[in-house]
């Protein structure tokens, strides 16, 4: 009986305090975030909880010298450089912003002024927000400020001369990650058309390689690699000593003209304007608002669709949200007006842009809805006007600032009889200069992973050819997989890749054979609609000889094909794509690959219904369907450079003098001498070689070893 009494006791004093926590916590207020670090002028968080008379204050505080950690909250106000403002946005939580109060500009020699910076590392100090009821602490929450000072040029730099390189002496293109014509690409650090302001976007993450600009170390053999300390005796005798202007690589890669200085004048100096503290934009930074927010677009983040998500600086990206749409929607980001979002946006050069907002109306509402009920003109459906399908952001840019940016939205009215799943669209694109240029998928052999680049010629008025580009698509199917709402998504060069979309065929489908043909004909030949695809990464759209004819392999009209009752024969479900590559030159070891030739055929296959497993309706009901595949697929097949005769056994187990599969090549001794050494005729480094030998012996008998050897023989 006593231990029954201590557990019930027990059970009832756990009961009390639980009850006691949860009435605490409905009254407690918290911060959130509790601890953050900034670099910036402003800082943003929030009060969750019972916010009625709380008061904020805020404290310089430091941690102990013996304990490290930091002293209890303060509900006392001091007086520190941050301002804090608040505002109560609901019945729970509260937003506060601190802002620093000062000037972060650099102080000169001779200042006097006190608000400037003494030192490159303005602000390094530790604050303690601290939420009060009267004098009693509720919650505390730390900040880390962390805040350098602002450079600004005190001159204007003028360059009254540019030095144009010979680009007959140019080892290779200046820069094999230039793909965009006349436009700054993002982390190429070596492109000619990005500025000093540019560069300092991305030069922490510039391009790795030589499709970066960064070319290899000069070669072991060079006489110039090794010095007279750690080079060994032979080293001398058997060094190449040749220019870094005789590359092997000369003119491989670049393709073009000089372009010749024209003088100006150089005694015009411009003005600078006052200093401005602004936002410098680099690659990766927010997006903010002239109120100081994030301008944000709904993003996919963690697998799932935010509709708040902060748009990064020079960061592309495309997403489908799909929503389950049981009414009319109301709110952001599916309702939208006009003036909402014509926002103006800091431009990161003290000043800002607004977004110019462009309208659509969507007639066909396939690619938006996976349910045809949606879209039925129903007496008693449920009719949603102007909902938002999909906004697309353009921002230009240049330097490191935003010149315009220009969004498209695409609404539509959309007809409910139940819940639907609509696929809204976003995307943001970063657009170097005042136009969009056309990218390229390579400089000049393709690279892995970019888009085959297609095109139709366009007879122009002086009776000229130019190549309009387009692509070659496969089909990308969402969600239902069916091929009304299918879409398509370009082939990537070196990539194979298979898909397809499904069909609904009834039986009375199958009594027009004919038509059906035609249907799958058309939906397959919407895929491949160019007569050339590109040689190389960057064609010229006027010079045809970068273009090679689209082999499209057709089927023999002779052959007979006999159609019976609910079976249709020789329909093309498939459609498949040959890419034949080949290697034309390597650069630093790393192949660049041509598209030498391009076929596309169609495979033919018989449909008929499937009655079996208990499902008989098909065959019965005229109108009923069933799903038949239609797909598509790309091969990619390189073709080899050396297709000399097959190797004998000896070759292929003989590896003592093979350097590709041996570790210590012995060619190399002799590199001047073979084949391998192509900087001058083989009969002049043949007789060079020799007298190098020569040399080579007679040192050896006269110098250190040979004389050596002849006294340990005394």
């Amino acid at each position: 009986m006593n231990q029954m009494a201590s557990v019930v006791n027990m059970i009832f004093l756990r009961s009390v305090l639980l009850f006691t926590s949860l009435a605490h916590t409905q009254n407690t207020v918290v911060f959130q975030p509790s601890y953050l670090t900034t670099t910036g002028t402003s800082v943003t968080a929030l009060l969750l909880g019972n916010t009625e008379d709380v008061s904020v204050y805020v404290t310089t505080v430091s941690p102990s010298n013996t304990t490290g950690s930091i002293g209890p909250s303060s509900c006392e106000a001091e007086a520190t450089q941050w301002t804090l403002t608040m505002e109560q946005v609901g019945k729970t939580y509260i937003q506060f912003q601190l802002r620093l109060d000062r000037s972060l500009l650099l102080c000169g020699e001779n200042e006097t002024e006190t608000d400037c910076c003494p030192k490159p590392l303005c602000v390094l100090e530790t604050l303690q927000v601290s939420a009060c009821v009267g004098s009693t602490p509720q919650a505390s929450m730390l900040i880390q400020a962390k805040i350098h000072a602002l450079l600004v040029p005190t001159n204007a730099v003028s360059e009254n001369s540019t030095v144009i390189p010979n680009q007959v002496y140019q080892p290779l293109g200046s820069c094999p990650c230039d793909l965009t014509f006349r436009a700054c690409d993002v982390r190429c650090c070596c492109d000619m058309d990005c500025s000093s302001e540019d560069l300092k976007l991305f030069v922490s993450h510039c391009l790795p390689g030589p499709f970066g600009g960064q070319l290899s170390t000069n070669p072991d053999y060079q006489c110039s690699v090794q010095s007279s300390e750690n080079s060994p005796d032979w080293f001398p005798f058997l060094c190449v000593n040749s220019p870094p202007e005789n590359n092997p690589y000369l003119g491989l890669f670049y393709q073009g003209d000089t372009i010749p200085f024209k003088p100006g004048p150089s005694f015009q100096m411009p003005a600078l304007s006052a200093p401005v503290p602004v936002i410098s934009y680099i690659q990766g930074s927010p997006i903010f608002t002239l109120n100081d927010q994030f301008f944000t677009i709904p993003q996919m983040v963690l697998g799932r669709c935010v509709n708040n998500a902060p748009v990064a600086f020079l960061n592309n990206f495309e997403v489908n949200c799909v929503t389950l749409l049981r009414s009319c929607p109301t709110a952001p980001p599916l309702q939208t007006q006009a003036e909402d979002l014509m926002i103006q946006v800091k431009n990161g050069q003290g000043g800002d842009v607004m977004v110019d907002v462009i309208d659509e109306v969507a007639v066909d509402l396939s690619p938006f809805i996976s349910s045809t009920d949606a879209v039925a003109s129903l007496d008693n459906g449920l009719v949603c006007e102007n909902v938002t399908l999909a906004l697309y952001y353009k921002f230009y840019w240049k330097e490191n600032g935003i010149t315009s940016i220009t969004m498209t939205r695409t609404v539509g009215t959309i007809t409910l009889s139940k819940s639907v799943a609509l696929t809204t669209r976003y995307s943001a694109e970063f657009l170097n200069g005042e136009f969009p240029g056309e990218r390229n998928s390579g400089n000049p052999g393709y690279q892995v992973g970019r888009p085959v680049i297609a095109g139709d010629l366009d007879l122009l008025d002086n009776n000229t050819g130019s190549i309009q580009r387009t692509l070659i698509n496969l089909w990308k199917p969402v969600s239902d997989g069916l091929c009304s709402t299918v879409e398509t998504k370009p082939i990537l060069f070196g990539e194979n890749s298979t898909s397809g979309c499904l069909l609904h065929v009834s039986r009375q489908n199958l009594t027009q054979c004919s038509l059906l043909r035609e249907t799958v004909t058309s939906l397959q030949s919407a895929l491949v609609t160019a007569m050339y695809v590109a040689k190389r990464g960057n064609p010229d759209p006027l010079m045809l000889t970068d273009w090679v004819n689209i082999s499209y392999i057709t089927q023999n009209s002779s052959t007979l094909m006999e159609d019976s009752p609910g079976s249709c024969y020789g329909i093309p479900s498939h459609q498949h794509i040959h890419v034949w590559s080949l290697i034309t030159g390597t650069k630093d070891g790393i192949p660049q690959r041509d598209i030498l030739s391009l076929q596309v055929n169609f495979s033919l296959s018989s449909w008929a219904l499937d009655c079996g497993g208990g499902d008989a309706s098909p065959c019965v009901d005229m109108m009923e369907t069933q799903l038949f595949p239609i797909t598509s697929s790309v091969t990619f097949i390189n073709i080899p450079i050396n297709t000399g005769p097959p190797k004998t056994r000896f070759q292929i187990n003989f590896t003592e003098y093979d350097c590709n599969r041996n570790d210590v090549c012995w060619p190399e001794l002799a590199f001047p001498i073979t084949k391998y050494y192509t900087g001058e005729p083989y009969s002049q480094s043949l007789a060079k070689g020799l007298i190098l030998v020569f040399f080579f012996i007679t040192a050896s008998i006269l110098g250190t070893p040979w004389r050596q050897i002849r006294q340990a023989w005394n």
